[in-house]
């Protein structure tokens, strides 16, 4: 196969990012909807969540050996690792943000905001000094797929902040319709939100948004990018800035600037993507019922 068959040029900056001989594999398959990736060093393995199935799973990069790594799991949808190595999640069946401890312990991080239930958290990052930012779109409620169906008890959907040291849950972001991937700039001056609510309108948006924040105040924000296909949905940087985003033929690559230089063919639509490997150079993407994986020229930051 040809190196167009996994990759689309769109700008000469894309040029220099990938290998023209590196194919993208599928390394597993056999999900509903697999989404939520986050790399264990340490370890060597990759989590992963297939929320309709209400299992996460385990891929050993040493062997390349598949387990169910949870189940039931809480319909677990996007999952991060904190600055201390362990797992933390959004669960869709819990309506919460969950870690699990190093002795495999799970506890409940957050389940509510001003004491009503959250809907169904989508996915969470972690910032440097120890807060957790997280989604909260009501696709876990909606339907008996990802979740239990259920009447939002807080009406909208949010993003969140977890203080590290009193806990209290604030709301930061509450003008989107369904915010869904997010991550931070490099230097965490910015949040990058995606806006999945074209799901529920066609005029609605298929964005991503970038917010200004300073500690934990969220301020002005501006689109940063359209979906050209399908919809954003998580999303993670390199150590240049550029954001590597799922879309519906693949993998989007955008320059800081906000332009669409490059795409990663994968042939289902991606729902979350994030860099693995030893170097840091591995993209592993999540991809409705498979794990892909494709080594590029770029680190994950």
């Amino acid at each position: 196969m040809a190196w167009q068959d996994y990759y689309e040029l769109l700008d000469p900056r894309f040029a220099r990012l990938y290998n023209s001989n590196a194919q993208v594999e599928r390394l597993w398959t056999g999900c509903r909807w697999a989404e939520g990736p986050a790399w264990f060093a340490a370890g060597r393995y990759l989590i992963w969540s297939d929320i309709p199935n209400n299992r996460m799973l385990r891929y050993d990069e040493t062997d390349g050996h598949v387990s169910v790594f949870r189940q039931p799991a809480g319909n677990s949808n996007g999952n991060t690792v904190d600055r201390l190595g362990r797992l933390v999640s959004a669960e869709h069946g819990g309506r919460r943000i969950s870690r699990t401890e190093f002795d495999g312990k799970i506890v409940t991080i957050t389940d509510r905001w001003q004491g009503k239930r959250l809907n169904s958290p989508n996915d969470v990052v972690v910032k440097s000094d120890g807060s957790i930012w997280f989604t909260d779109p009501a696709y876990g409620i909606e339907t008996d797929y990802e979740g239990d169906k259920a009447e939002s008890e807080i009406g909208a959907c949010h993003v969140y902040r977890v203080d590290p040291d009193t806990g209290e849950v604030a709301a930061v972001i509450t003008d989107m319709i369904r915010p869904n991937g997010l991550a931070f700039s490099l230097d965490e001056s910015q949040l990058y939100v995606a806006d999945t609510g074209r799901t529920h309108g066609k005029d609605n948006p298929a964005h991503i948004r970038v917010f200004d924040v300073d500690g934990a105040h969220v301020g002005a924000s501006k689109v940063f990018a359209d979906s050209t296909v399908g919809l954003f949905d998580g999303f993670r940087l390199d150590t240049a800035g550029r954001i590597w985003t799922s879309a519906g033929d693949g993998v989007h690559c955008h320059h800081p600037d906000g332009t669409l230089i490059g795409k990663i063919k994968v042939p289902e639509v991606v729902s979350n993507v994030t860099f693995g490997g030893a170097k840091r150079n591995v993209l592993y993407i999540c991809g409705t019922t498979s794990l892909y994986a494709v080594r590029l020229m770029v680190n994950g930051a």
